[in-house]
């Protein structure tokens, strides 16, 4: 049996099954969900099938004891794995792709609900996930379970705390502007940038007030073309001053920066003006970098609903849904990872169904 990083990683997930229940591994379970989702599986029902259609192949990989478990043990078993421990897992494996020498390493935070996980005939609402998205490297670093959209400010810390991101620029939008979660991350000996909206009223008309009476430090503009638009960012920074946080509640804050969005569509022309505060100094690509927070929803959340059709997966078990997403992360982060092809991730998908070769590398990361 051929042994993958996959199997010493995951290998340490604890198994809550009593002894006679574990007619098969744990680890077996995880890694066939894994590979049946490489290869376009979507379902609890297709998992299993994928696995008596492969069974030759998957004895290579996996122990198999007692063949291939059925879809409700599958389901079963994802409901009852501790999602808390799988998190740190993922987390644990995911910094391993890494890239190395990479000098600017944003990690964009950002929620999105799985809106398949909904449960209607029970009332109950959809989870909640809050995700770190590692700019740079094209990866998914994390991911923390919340109630709803309203809780994210709960989780962030806690996923902050199993992430690794010393070194690191971590970007939030408005909803995790607080002082706590700016703490956490110069904590974790990282620094923010952090959007500044109506949530935190106090401190906008602090930072409003202070670029309307200085003069940036440095004034750059990027334009765009493209889909028929003409977009332009036009990038100011100020320094603190002594009008933004002057008790010094802010945990490093240094920076002021004013975005001012341009779009001109069809000779329409829309403005809007954004504001963020940040620990770095000011001498740093600020444009740059809060464009780069929105690659977690173009190539994570867009991704996850458009390739992986997450949304449209009936997963009505909470903790079943939520350990199943870090399934489906764990697949977009090996099909991220590789570089052998230059095919769309949906052709990617289909290649790792028809070509075992193929698989087997993909799980070499």
């Amino acid at each position: 049996m051929t042994e993958t990083v996959l199997h010493r990683i995951f290998g340490q997930l604890s198994d809550p099954r009593i002894n006679r229940k574990k007619k098969h591994l744990l680890i077996d379970i995880v890694i066939l969900s894994v590979l049946a989702v490489l290869s376009g599986a979507g379902s609890w029902d297709a998992i299993e099938l994928y696995g008596k259609e492969n069974l030759p192949f998957l004895k290579q990989i996996l122990r198999l004891p007692n063949g291939i478990p059925s879809h409700d043990t599958i389901n079963r078993v994802f409901g009852i794995i501790n999602p808390r421990h799988f998190e740190r897992l993922f987390a644990q494996w995911a910094n391993r792709l890494k890239s190395s020498g990479i000098l600017e390493k944003v990690v964009a935070i950002d929620g999105k609900t799985v809106r398949g996980s909904k449960d209607t005939f029970h009332d109950k609402s959809p989870i909640h996930l809050v995700h770190a998205w590692s700019v740079e490297n094209n990866l998914c670093l994390g991911q923390f379970k919340t109630a709803d959209k309203s809780n994210e400010i709960t989780a962030i810390p806690e996923l902050l705390e199993i992430l690794e991101i010393g070194g690191s620029i971590v970007t939030i939008d408005a909803m995790g502007t607080l002082r706590a979660i700016a703490e956490k991350i110069i904590e974790k000996q990282a620094d923010y940038i952090l959007a500044v909206k109506d949530n935190q009223k106090g401190l906008r008309e602090e930072v409003m007030a202070s670029c309307e009476r200085h003069c940036p430090v440095s004034d750059t503009t990027e334009a765009e073309k493209g889909h028929g638009r003409i977009e332009s960012r036009r990038c100011q920074v100020f320094e603190k001053g002594l009008i933004v946080d002057s008790e010094g509640n802010w945990a490093n804050l240094q920076s002021v920066i004013k975005i001012t969005s341009t779009r001109e569509t069809g000779g329409k022309v829309t403005t809007e003006e954004r504001y963020y505060i940040s620990s770095l100094s000011t001498d740093n690509p600020f444009n740059r970098y809060i464009r780069g927070h929105w690659g977690v929803e173009n190539s994570l959340h867009w991704t996850l609903d458009m390739v992986f059709r997450e949304d449209g997966q009936r997963k009505r078990d909470k903790r079943a849904a939520e350990n199943f997403a870090i399934v489906r992360k764990i697949a977009l982060n090996l099909l991220k990872k590789d570089t052998s092809t230059k095919a769309s991730l949906v052709s990617k998908r289909l290649k790792a169904a028809w070509n075992k070769d193929y698989l087997i590398n993909l799980l070499k990361f």
